[in-house]
C-alpha cells in the first residue's frame, strides 16, 4: 500500500496496442502525479529495463509474470491456458490485497473472465457491466453496458441501473444520479421486448428513474446513467468515438482551407484545443467493468500514456469512494424492498376470513 494516498494500483504492464512503453510512462505519469502506489504487472527483466532508473522514489514496484495474454484471444480459454499471464497475475494482486484496484487497457473479455475467476461477483449481480463516460455539455454521462454482455435480459438492465447509478455518485459524487433507459422514444411502450420487460424492473428500483431515453440524451447530458444491453452500447460508442475524430478532422481542414481561415483560426484555436481535449477518450482514462468483487478497469487499447495514467486515476477514485461497498449495499436493499413487496401483496396462508 502507498504510503502517500494509502491506495496501491495493479496494472497490467503488457496490456494494450502500444505496450509495454505507454504502459510503464503512464504508470511514471500516474505515481509522481497522483501519489498512487503501482505494482507493473508483466515480465520483470522488460519492465525493469524500460523503467530505467526513472521509478526510484515514486512507490513503483515490478511482478512478475511470465505470460502475455494477446488482444486477439479467446478471452475464457487465455485466462485458463495462461494462469502467469500479466492479467490474471494483476487481478490475483486484489484478490490477495496486495492491490485495491487493476487496470489494464489487454482483451476486454479476458479482463471481465480473469475479474470473474479471481475476485467472483457481488452477492445479487448475474452479469459485470462495462461503464463509460461520454462527454457532454453538462460534463458527462455513463452508459452501461458497453460491450460486456452483447446479450442481455431484463434482471440484467435493472442490476445495471443500480451499479451505474452508485457509480455516478460515488466517483462523480452526483446526489440522486438520474437514470434512463435507452429506448427509440420517450413512451413506455417504446422499445423492443427487452427494453419494455425491463421497464418496470427499473421503475421499481430505489434509483432516481426517470423512464426511457434517446440516442440524443447521450451528448445532451439530460440524463446522468444510460442503461442499454452490450451489443447496443458498444455499437453507441464506436460510432461517439468515430464522430468525435470525424468532427475534429472537419475542423482541423476547413481552418487550414484558406488565408482567411488561417487568419481567424488563431483566435479560435484556443477553444478548439479545449473541446477537442473534452471528446478525448484518454482524458477519461477506462471503463469501470462493475459488479465484480473488486474494482476492475479497462482502458482503450489504443491507450496513450496520459489515458493510462487518468485510467489508474479513476481506479483510485473508484476505491476512495467504496464503489464495490456502495454496488454491495445498493443491490441488497433493493433485494429487501422486493422481498417486502411481494410479502405484503400475497395473502397470509394462515389467516382465516370470517363469513360474513
Amino acid at each position: 500500500m502507498n504510503a502517500r494516498t494509502g491506495t496501491t494500483i495493479a496494472l497490467d504492464g503488457m496490456g494494450g496496442d502500444h505496450a509495454p512503453e505507454v504502459v510503464v510512462d503512464g504508470a511514471i505519469l500516474a505515481a509522481r502525479e497522483l501519489g498512487v502506489g503501482i505494482l507493473l504487472v508483466g515480465p520483470e527483466a522488460e519492465l525493469r529495463s524500460r523503467l530505467g532508473g526513472q521509478a526510484e522514489g515514486l512507490g513503483i514496484e515490478v511482478v512478475n509474470a511470465t505470460q502475455v495474454v494477446e488482444m486477439d484471444e479467446h478471452p475464457a480459454n487465455a485466462v485458463r491456458q495462461k494462469p502467469d499471464s500479466s492479467m490474471v497475475v494483476g487481478v490475483r494482486q486484489v484478490r490477495e490485497g496486495k492491490a485495491q484496484a487493476f487496470v489494464s487497457a489487454g482483451n476486454t473479455g479476458a479482463v471481465m473472465a480473469a475479474g470473474l475467476f479471481e475476485l467472483r461477483r457481488i452477492r445479487g449481480v448475474d452479469r459485470p457491466a462495462l461503464a463509460g463516460v461520454f462527454p457532454t455539455r453538462k460534463g458527462g454521462t455513463l452508459v452501461i453496458d458497453i460491450g460486456a454482455n452483447a446479450d442481455a435480459r431484463p434482471e440484467y438492465l435493472a442490476q445495471f441501473a443500480l451499479m451505474g447509478s452508485a457509480y455516478m455518485q460515488g466517483v462523480f459524487g452526483i446526489e440522486r444520479p438520474k437514470v434512463g433507459l435507452l429506448s427509440n422514444g420517450e413512451e413506455e411502450t417504446k422499445g423492443n421486448a427487452l427494453v419494455q420487460a425491463a421497464h418496470p424492473r427499473l421503475r421499481a428500483l430505489p434509483i432516481n428513474f426517470v423512464g426511457n431515453v434517446e440516442g440524443k440524451e447521450i451528448p445532451s447530458g439530460e440524463v446522468d446513467v444510460v442503461v442499454c444491453d452490450g451489443f447496443t452500447g458498444n455499437v453507441v460508442l464506436k460510432l461517439a468515438e468515430g464522430l468525435a475524430g470525424t468532427i475534429t478532422g472537419l475542423i482541423r481542414e476547413e481552418i487550414s482551407a484558406s488565408v482567411v481561415s488561417k487568419l481567424f483560426a488563431v483566435g479560435i484555436l484556443p477553444a478548439f484545443r479545449r473541446v477537442r481535449k473534452r471528446l478525448d477518450y484518454a482524458e477519461y482514462g477506462g471503463a469501470p467493468l462493475l459488479g465484480l468483487n473488486g474494482v476492475c478497469i479497462v482502458a482503450h487499447g489504443r491507450s496513450t500514456a496520459l489515458a493510462i495514467k487518468n485510467a489508474v486515476r479513476v481506479a483510485a477514485q473508484a476505491v476512495e469512494s467504496d464503489v464495490v461497498g456502495t454496488i454491495s449495499r445498493g443491490l441488497a436493499e433493493s433485494a429487501a424492498a422486493a422481498a417486502s413487496q411481494a410479502e405484503t401483496a400475497t395473502p397470509d396462508p394462515t389467516e382465516t376470513t370470517s363469513p360474513s
